[in-house]
């Protein structure tokens, strides 16, 4: 795809534990082009950079005509797991000072003596009780002592912390002293970056407010740097277009507000995936799709209903145990609603003290990587066994810009799996393949079950480098007939980046009860809400004319611990909506737990307001192929029950619309490959999509 002056490009760029993903897109013309380069974890931005430029050679890409990037990043996942953030200080009211220790008291594990918690980011030397005290109606009980705060954060300060965290007992019903406590450190520390509660996450529950504020502040200062660096690197490539980055609910943002909330960024690559199946469930028009998205370290699902995802209002990260909800420290913060349901290609096998196969979650990453990649790595993966069972090809790995090492494959298998298991190397490989195939099946079956939904009514959408290889055999144990593979999967996070409009969500928690509720305060609170949503969409260029505001409410029985999440009417507030809420809120009870709800009072907890831009479709098209591979090839590939099989191999820059390809097959995409069992077949359809349909009959 070579520039014209007609022409203008936006770029996905994804950065992943193994591999940085770029997806560069003419939409006036609907041509695209992919880049797939190895991730440098000590500056992240030189893969970028690299990646880029081989396109800008390739001819692929003109930096002077882009007018777009969106950017998904695990900065600021990896800064909390790796608890590399700045020092951080955390002030809190008196006698609350050991709540982000304490938690809930939730055991996640009932039966293990010696379960582990997390340990909070902020140790307990750098958390200031305030004397100060805010009632749950918002009025004030005592005053803050304001000479005890400038000790405190004078003393902080000496101690060397560079942010600090401020989450005072019911702030989000008055912000007025932690304001106050955000003037009193500019003026004593201008450089001192403040999170405050009351901004980043203004809802109940004292633990996740505070776990959300800190996980904030601690990770700020790393971000607006890391920004900055990005920034220059595109402009040294010649790309001077607005940057805009990826959320964790599924929007985009600017910098500036990255910068404030970077909390919000946590999700931030695998909810650009999410939107990028969404985008493909509207286009194809598939009311019910389960998204399936496998990559080099981890694989993660989400459910998508009439082409939305679904939405979560909380998440954990850095969990101790990983997959085991409780674990982690929690994020009050809107997240596409995703699971993570098992290992990616990276992910290494071993022999446990059981002497059973394991696979995860450890993961050879980029350095060294899988044993075929030759750059160092011993111990066998994920992608070593399906390179040893044929799944993916050693000279057409990744369009044919990487070849793999079968023997190296070979012998990281045979030494660290087959042998202690006195088996073939290819039986140990299909081993793997195989546990890796049922755990995450069986983690989504759980994740649609406890939503509600039923796996065989699904539609499932593949993405990633090895979601297409794995998709198949997941689908196939889930009892899903049907999987849509688009041609550009292996970069799919990269091109849901382009697929996502520009968006804040705002939340405030005004615990009321429904019939109480003073609908002059609520008009006033959502107003204040949607003013502030449409200064940030509007600071990432979007023009006003072109905002839409939805309301939503978090609502509850009287008595209960938690919320479920119901629409309201935007234009229509007042006793009205009321009864429009009450209404979606029984039905929504009824529907998630498949019984009505209790004959008791209704409240109305928290309002939620999202001001976004237009929604961005990009059509399903796949890249123009770099290199084709000839005719269709054969070569052997291992199948459940009958081991290897003479099967075809066929370039999908080949395949032409409405043409069948029977299994057994594997389509090459380029840069990832798609596994076509002998009960299988697939279709290219008109709108780009391949479809793969199972037929045979499948475990439940």
């Amino acid at each position: 795809m070579s520039g014209t002056s007609a022409s203008h490009f936006w770029i996905g760029i994804d950065i992943g534990g193994t591999f940085t993903d770029l997806y560069v897109v003419d939409p006036t013309a609907g041509r695209a082009s992919t880049g797939k380069v190895l991730t440098d974890h000590i500056d992240p931005t030189a893969s970028i950079e690299k990646g880029l430029g081989e396109m800008i050679a390739q001819g692929a890409l003109d930096p002077r005509q882009v007018r777009r990037v969106v950017h998904g990043t695990t900065l600021v996942t990896n800064a909390v797991i790796q608890r590399r953030g700045a020092p951080t200080a955390l002030l809190t009211t008196q006698g609350f000072r050991d709540s982000v220790e304490i938690g809930t008291e939730h055991r996640f594990d009932l039966y293990d003596l010696d379960i582990e918690k997390p340990v909070p980011i902020v140790p307990r030397q750098l958390r200031r009780p305030v004397s100060e005290r805010i009632l749950a109606d918002g009025s004030i009980e005592r005053p803050i002592d304001e000479e005890q705060v400038r000790e405190e954060l004078r003393a902080l300060t000496e101690s060397g912390i560079q942010s600090i965290a401020v989450c005072l007992l019911h702030s989000f019903r008055n912000s007025q002293h932690e304001r106050r406590v955000a003037s009193i450190a500019r003026e004593m520390a201008p450089n001192l970056h403040v999170s405050l509660s009351c901004d980043v996450a203004p809802e109940i529950r004292e633990y996740e407010r505070a776990s959300t504020t800190v996980i904030n502040a601690f990770v700020a200062p790393e971000v607006g740097p890391y920004l900055r660096n990005l920034t220059g690197r595109l402009a040294a490539i010649g790309i001077d277009a607005p940057l805009l980055i990826m959320q964790s609910n599924g929007g985009t943002a600017a910098p500036e507000f990255a910068e404030r909330y970077p909390v919000r960024l946590l999700e931030s690559g695998p909810a650009a995936g999410a939107i990028g199946a969404a985008n493909i469930a509207r286009l194809s028009e598939e009311d019910r799709v389960f998204f399936f998205d496998m990559g080099g370290t981890t694989a993660k699902a989400v459910i998508i209903d009439d082409g939305a995802p679904l939405i979560a209002r909380k998440l954990e990260v850095a969990h101790v145990y990983r997959f085991k909800h409780g674990s982690g420290l929690p994020v009050q913060s809107p997240t596409v609603d995703l699971i993570e349901i098992g290992a990616g290609g990276g992910s290494i096998a071993r022999i446990d003290s059981l002497g059973l196969l394991k696979v995860g979650p450890d993961s050879a990453e980029s350095d060294p990587g899988p044993a075929c990649y030759g750059l160092g790595g011993l111990h066998p993966t994920v992608t070593d066994a399906d390179l040893v069972l044929g799944y993916i090809g050693a000279d057409s790995f990744l369009g044919g810009r990487m070849r793999l090492d079968m023997e190296k494959a070979r012998r990281a298998i045979d030494e660290h799996v087959a042998k202690p298991l006195g088996m073939s190397v290819e039986e140990a490989a299909w081993g793997i393949h195989r546990v890796v195939n049922e755990n995450m099946a069986a983690a989504a079956r759980v994740h649609l079950l406890e939503h509600g939904r039923t796996p065989s009514a699904y539609t499932m959408v593949a993405f990633g480098g090895a979601g297409p290889v794995h998709a198949y055999g997941v689908a196939r144990i889930l009892g899903c007939s049907s999987v849509l593979v688009p041609g550009h999967a292996a970069v799919g996070s990269a091109f849901g980046l382009l697929c996502a409009p520009v968006s804040f969500e705002a939340a405030r928690s005004f615990p009321v009860a429904l019939e109480d509720v003073d609908w002059s305060e609520a008009e006033a609170a959502i107003d204040e809400l949607r003013a502030e949503g449409i200064r940030l969409v509007t600071w990432a260029g979007l023009p006003l004319s072109q905002t839409v505001t939805e309301i939503a409410a978090d609502m509850r029985y009287r008595g209960q611990g938690h919320e479920i999440t119901v629409p309201v009417p935007v234009d229509a507030l007042g006793r009205q909506a009321a009864e429009t809420m009450a209404a979606a809120f029984a039905a929504e009870y009824r529907r998630l737990n498949a019984v009505s709800g209790p004959d008791a009072p209704l409240e109305l907890v928290t309002w939620r307001v999202r001001v976004r831009g237009p929604v961005p479709t990009l059509s399903a098209s796949p890249p123009q192929p770099r290199k084709g591979f000839g005719p269709c090839r054969r070569r052997p590939v291992w199948f459940d029950g009958v081991g290897f099989v003479d099967s075809a191999v066929v370039a999908a820059a080949d395949l032409r619309v409405g043409a069948t390809v029977h299994g057994p097959a594997i389509i090459e995409l380029g840069d990832a490959s798609l596994t076509v069992g002998p009960d299988a077949s697939l279709a290219l359809r008109a709108d780009g999509l391949m479809h793969l349909i199972i037929q045979a009959e499948r475990p439940q």
